[in-house]
């Protein structure tokens, strides 16, 4: 649940630094829609940086598009989001700008990973967890090194 937790907010996070467009967002310019949905910032609109007033408003254009399923869980992760601490939350800011970096190949690796890793019983995962808490970090990076240059299974699509 927690890695799929993180793996949400990365991509929400992602979504939110979609441009959409120059300049500032003036209150007025936005949208019946989006105004209800960020009303809450009306009052300090203005004073917010411009890059902060094209964020929020490409996620409410974004909340808009979703459907009421879509919006259930986005509110689920956002919960989840506000009860980690500080820390986890700049330790899971930086994991994510580490995996924007990569290149697209690297991005699909780990996502392929993510979804084996997820396919496995739960047994099995937490056997792997055990082991490799268990490593030294020699033996970690040694074990991400075989993962990496290891063959790819076939794919199912």
């Amino acid at each position: 649940m927690k890695a799929r937790t993180i793996l949400g907010i990365a991509l929400l996070l992602l979504i939110s630094t979609v441009s959409y467009g120059d300049g500032e967002f003036s209150w007025d310019s936005l949208s019946e829609s989006q105004q209800a949905i960020l009303a809450e910032f009306r009052a300090d609109w203005d004073n917010l940086p411009p890059k902060r007033q094209e964020r929020l408003s490409g996620g409410a254009e974004h909340w808009m598009a979703m459907s009421d399923g879509e919006r259930k869980e986005a509110k689920a992760r956002f919960s989840e989001w506000g009860k980690l601490s500080d820390d986890r939350r700049e330790l899971i800011r930086e994991r994510y700008d580490m995996y924007t970096s990569l290149s697209p190949d690297e991005q699909k690796r780990i996502r392929e990973n993510f979804r084996r890793f997820n396919r496995m019983n739960h047994e099995r995962r937490q056997k792997m967890r055990e082991r490799f808490r268990d490593m030294t970090p020699e033996q970690r990076q040694r074990a991400r090194e075989r993962m990496r240059d290891r063959p790819k299974p076939p794919s199912r699509d």
